[in-house]
């Protein structure tokens, strides 16, 4: 197989099992991670490492600030990020506005700027 893919690479579980299921399944993979201005650089650390361990040829890091408008403890210094864990039924203020639909049209950028079929079941795995 020569297909190639965008993994949207945070550096947690999720999106590091997801890029290295596209390697495995034969796909020329690039990851992408995005500073949007959380709070922390653990993630975009965690990700520049399992980009290298995963032997990908590029990885791209995008700034896109979407804490200039706050709605989420990840990205509002005046929100406490809570410690009592998800409740049932309730959005939690963790939850950061829009950012995967922004992810993923960033995403659908990069693949067409390197001539690739964005695969959108690489992203949602």
């Amino acid at each position: 197989m020569n297909e190639k893919a965008i993994a949207l690479l945070s550096g947690g579980l999720d999106s590091s099992t997801t890029a290295a299921q596209a390697i495995a399944d034969g796909y020329e993979t690039i990851a992408l991670s995005f500073r949007y201005g959380q709070r922390h650089d653990r993630e975009l650390e965690a990700a520049q490492t399992i980009a290298k361990e995963l032997h990908l040829a590029e990885h791209y890091i995008i700034d896109v600030n979407l804490s200039q408008w706050g709605g989420s403890a990840l990205t509002d210094r005046n929100v406490s990020v809570p410690t009592d864990g998800v409740k049932p039924g309730i959005i939690p203020i963790t939850y950061v506005p829009g950012r995967n639909t922004v992810f993923i049209a960033i995403a659908l950028s990069l693949a067409e700027a390197k001539g690739r079929q964005l695969s959108i079941w690489a992203l949602m795995r």
